[in-house]
């Protein structure tokens, strides 16, 4: 299906800020060329994704929420990276895959989508290896519904329950509210979570992220409680981090411009524990650190 008409008064996101893209940039402050910073293979995400050989990871320039804490600001805000057409942006996926990669690893795409598409549909029938969209969890249930069929597993945030947490913080008061409609959806599109017959790797399903903040514990606590009575057991993943830290525009936010405590992060964990929600990834106290963000030096965006 064509989502073209799409870039025209633009609504891939919730924010529906209607810019004609072809024209101007909208609120993600993008245009409706493709711009990506970096496309190799990444060791960082879940054990189910990266495994040994890595995730074929593509960044994508711009992004539809941008947190004033983003540790990918470089990218995400200030709009690093190279343009690419749909042609090129299908031989990098077809190149990840023949260095090894266990996936291909879409990042904050959505501002994109008729575009992958396009390049996906180039080369579905030579990608032998799952599609992960890896997002923000600020997705409307109509993008998610367009994806189906193209992406496998979902690795979605869902960052705030709080609306005056993911106001201040991202500029976005609905987003729980549409987070939480969209992660339903992705789960409706996939089922139950599937792996490879070695059962280490991901082939389908959904890792929800959440990733607690200094001073939110409380609304931490309060997503898990949701997710423990709004989404049936056994059809999800969850990925608990531990590894915020003070990124961008963080100084101008005294209350999280530090690192989260071993007491906030365990009291989330706890909760988690008590509520069974274990199937998933816990993350170590330590993995606070800036070590995490890859460089974004354009490293495997070709333009032959």
């Amino acid at each position: 299906m064509n989502f073209d008409y799409m870039y025209d008064s633009c609504s891939l996101c919730p924010r529906n800020c209607n810019v004609n893209r072809r024209q101007s940039t909208g609120y993600c402050g993008c245009t409706d060329t493709v711009m990506a910073a970096r496309a190799a293979l990444h060791h960082w995400e879940e054990p189910c994704i990266s495994g040994s050989r890595g995730s074929g990871t593509v960044f994508f320039s711009g992004c539809t929420l941008r947190c004033c804490f983003c540790q990918n600001y470089s990218i995400s805000q200030e709009h690093f990276g190279r343009e690419l057409t749909v042609e090129q942006l299908s031989r990098i996926f077809l190149r990840l895959q023949d260095e090894g990669a266990h996936n291909i690893n879409l990042v904050t795409a959505t501002q994109y989508l008729p575009s992958v598409l396009k390049a996906l549909d180039l080369v579905k029938s030579k990608l032998s290896i799952p599609v992960v969209y890896n997002c923000g969890g600020y997705e409307s249930v109509e993008v998610i519904k367009a994806l189906d069929g193209y992406v496998d597993i979902w690795l979605p945030d869902l960052k705030y329950q709080s609306s005056s947490l993911s106001a201040r913080y991202s500029n976005a008061a609905d987003y729980f509210e549409k987070a939480s409609k969209a992660i339903k959806q992705m789960i409706s599109q996939t089922g139950a979570p599937r792996f490879d017959p070695s059962g280490e790797l991901m082939e389908k399903g959904v890792i929800i992220r959440h990733m607690v903040l200094p001073g939110a514990k409380d609304d931490s606590m309060a997503l898990l409680t949701w997710i423990k009575e709004e989404l049936e057991k056994g059809m999800y993943y969850i990925s608990l981090l531990s590894q915020y830290t003070p990124f961008y525009k963080s100084v101008q936010y005294p209350e999280i411009n530090r690192r989260i405590t071993s007491y906030e992060y365990n009291k989330v964990l706890n909760k988690a524990i008590e509520l069974d929600l274990v199937q998933g990834f816990m993350q170590e106290k330590s993995s606070a650190k800036e070590e995490y963000t890859p460089p974004f030096d354009l490293e495997g965006i070709i333009i032959d």
